[in-house]
């Protein structure tokens, strides 16, 4: 798999997009007026390990508060970048823009007038007119993001297509992503690069098309902006995790992505691991140890639920930092590995190919260790065979 090729977007004091890692982002659910609750939160997802946080923007006063918000993030020692989300209202993204690091519009709402589900007819010129009124309104915008150095995301929402769009395309995939090829022409035009593109739905398979095609469109159109994925409404719990890894892991494994949203109905700092188990998965980012075990069957030679989760916290124990075991140069060594655990020989050293060390079934009570396919330890005593899992990788951590 090869990352689609894209440009790098600075937001901050990160990039997005180029040779940069796929970027973790989370959104605040406090009123931005609540400055104590939004640094709350800010710096809780920056704790879990959220590169950018998003803060809604519905109003002129929200956007002036960001300024006091970012005041108190940057004496906290926090310098996540703050992204203001706006709809509906242009002049509040041109206020934003001053104190925030990323501006997000909509195109659906940003010019358009509010969607009311009309059937609106346009002549070719009716509508060139239309899209001239954009540009007219975006590119001062586009102005006061330069002279601030802010980026800006055009975030398309398949919920939110203005009626214009809706009239002359459809509720339709193509619709979608005209509605965004729209501004982003404007940005080329107008010379402003520091774009981020996302296109996000409910509905799974809509997402994943829409970005497909948008990917193409951009293509044709010699476009390199960055990608942002989400479900939108992904849901909570089970349903929201399930939902987001299928249409954001689907486009990861076809290369596309640069920064990526999971969106819960929960804390938002619940958000952060889930996207980074889904850039592990994807083979994208690794920032812990990952486990690769067989599922069990009558070959199976020891208790392999009781078995993985002793290896797991025996792994945890020496990735804590409370923990009278813990060495960092070892803890960090591990966030690196993947270890496989295996029943029996059967599903050894072949299904557990991927893995930098494997504990397998010998016998009944006893166990082999493999460095990758090497099998270099056999026949184990089981109730030994974690710590000497534990102690062959910080030797070789050594040598």
């Amino acid at each position: 798999m090869q990352r689609r090729k894209t440009h790098e977007v600075r937001v901050g004091t990160i990039g997005i997009g180029g040779a940069n890692p796929v970027r973790v982002q989370s959104m605040c659910t406090t009123s931005t007026m609540d400055t104590d609750g939004c640094v709350r939160q800010i710096l809780a997802i920056a704790r879990a390990g959220g590169e950018l946080v998003r803060l809604t923007t519905q109003g002129v006063r929200e956007a002036e508060n960001m300024r006091v918000i970012r005041e108190r993030v940057r004496a906290a020692g926090c310098d996540v970048p703050l992204v203001a989300d706006v709809h509906f209202n242009p002049a509040v993204a041109d206020v934003a823009a001053r104190y925030c690091e990323k501006v997000r519009i909509n195109p659906g709402n940003y010019v358009d007038a509010a969607r009311q589900f009309k059937k609106l007819t346009y002549t070719d010129e009716e509508y060139g007119a239309e899209l001239r009124r954009i540009e007219e309104r975006l590119t001062p915008f586009l102005d006061i993001c330069r002279q601030h150095a802010t980026a800006v995301r055009i975030g398309v929402n398949h919920g939110s297509l203005s009626d214009r769009i809706m009239s002359r395309y459809g509720d339709t995939p193509a619709g979608i992503v005209e509605s965004c090829m729209e501004f982003l022409r404007v940005c080329q035009r107008q010379r402003f690069m520091d774009v981020v593109v996302s296109i996000k739905a409910s509905n799974t398979v809509v997402m994943v098309e829409s970005v497909r095609l948008l990917c193409q469109a951009m293509d044709r159109e010699g476009m390199t902006f960055p990608l942002h994925l989400g479900v939108t409404e992904a849901g909570e719990g089970e349903d929201g995790r399930l939902k987001s890894a299928v249409g954001i892991g689907a486009l990861l494994i076809d290369g596309i992505g640069d920064t990526i949203r999971v969106s819960l109905s929960e804390p938002p700092e619940n958000e952060i691991p889930v996207a980074y188990a889904l850039l592990q998965a994807a083979r994208l980012r690794t920032t812990k140890t990952e486990f690769i075990s067989c599922p069990g069957c009558g070959r199976t030679l020891y208790d392999l639920p009781a078995t993985i989760r002793r290896i797991k916290d025996a792994f945890a124990r020496q990735q804590d930092p409370a923990s009278t075991s813990y060495d960092p140069a070892l803890a960090a060594r591990l966030a690196t590995l993947k270890i496989g655990i295996m029943g029996c020989i059967v599903n050894g050293p072949g299904e557990m190919a991927d893995a930098d060390y494997g504990y397998v079934g010998a016998a009944r009570g006893k166990v082999s260790l493999y460095r990758g396919r090497e099998c270099v330890e056999k026949n184990i005593p089981e109730a030994d065979a974690v710590e000497r899992l534990l102690a062959l990788i910080e030797e070789d951590g050594k040598s």
